[in-house]
């Protein structure tokens, strides 16, 4: 397995363990990490994450726990992307959670 692949699994691991506290459910099964980029020569991970909408008012306290969660991760220089587009959506939600929240 490359290092990127073992990198982006520890990555999404620890994003895995970020909550939502309105809803209970983290923000990966949410589908509000967009994407995981590796550069393994510079040993620099880029995650875009969105959010349900850009009035989000757990967004400062959400984007927190990211950076938290990812200054775990040691030797690795981590940077938060906030994008908007695509715009969030429930269908990008994970069948548990969607099942949670009875959609």
């Amino acid at each position: 397995m490359p290092k990127s692949d073992g990198i982006r699994k520890v990555v999404l691991k620890k994003l895995s363990e970020v909550m939502d506290p309105e809803l209970g459910i983290d923000i990966v099964s949410m589908g509000l990490v967009y994407g995981v980029e590796v550069d393994e020569g510079k040993k620099r991970v880029e995650v875009k994450v969105t959010f349900t909408t850009p009035a989000c008012p757990l967004l400062g306290f959400i984007l927190g726990n990211i950076k938290s969660k990812l200054e775990e991760i040691k030797e690795w220089d981590f940077y938060v992307d906030v994008v908007w587009d695509p715009p969030w959506s429930p269908e990008k939600m994970s069948k548990e959670a969607r099942k949670k929240l009875g959609l």
